[in-house]
């Protein structure tokens, strides 16, 4: 039987790039538009879990209702706005794991941009050894502390901010 050889060149993603890019395909699921995120559990170039931004089960979520907005007042006086309405990708990834009786112990999150505090905290209890994020998230600042604290790698790859429409308070009343 005769060879035959491409004559594209096919360039095979890394694991990261693969997994990121399924991580996207995951936040298409998300039912709130201020931020459409997705979050994978891997172990071992293995998916454990997925999860997107949503309403708990059973519960109407943005898409049908609108968002549910919180005001926050920081510490400098400045004003955000944040819908609280649905869950964070990374709070589900942890609970659909849990659900299943899937361990997360030193699984890698591929995730939307940098955690939350509370999801943080939650990766760290979770027993999660490293997050990958391509993008940075505005209030992450004290997230990325707790995070190498804890021992948990955090591989940003890119310096791109992600901010969401209307999320200053502050922008209305300009």
């Amino acid at each position: 039987m005769k060879d035959f050889k491409t004559t594209k060149s096919h360039v095979r993603p890394s694991w990261d790039e693969y997994f990121l890019k399924i991580m996207k395909i995951v936040g298409t699921r998300a039912t709130c538009d201020r931020g459409r995120s997705g979050c994978v559990a891997v172990r071992n170039k293995r998916i454990l879990a997925t999860g997107y931004v949503g309403a708990p089960a059973g519960v109407k979520d943005c898409d049908e209702l609108g968002h549910e907005m919180h005001t926050v007042v920081h510490g400098d006086g400045k004003k955000t706005q944040h819908c609280i309405r649905g869950t964070h990708a990374e709070q589900n990834v942890i609970a659909q794991a849990a659900r299943i009786g899937v361990s997360l112990e030193g699984a890698t999150l591929y995730v939307s941009m940098s955690p939350c505090y509370a999801c943080a905290k939650m990766i760290i209890n979770a027993g999660i050894s490293r997050v990958v994020a391509p993008k940075d998230y505005h209030g992450a600042m004290r997230s990325k502390e707790v995070l190498k604290e804890a021992g948990v790698v955090f591989d940003l790859l890119s310096g791109a901010m992600v901010k969401y429409p209307g999320m200053s308070a502050d922008e209305d009343e300009e």
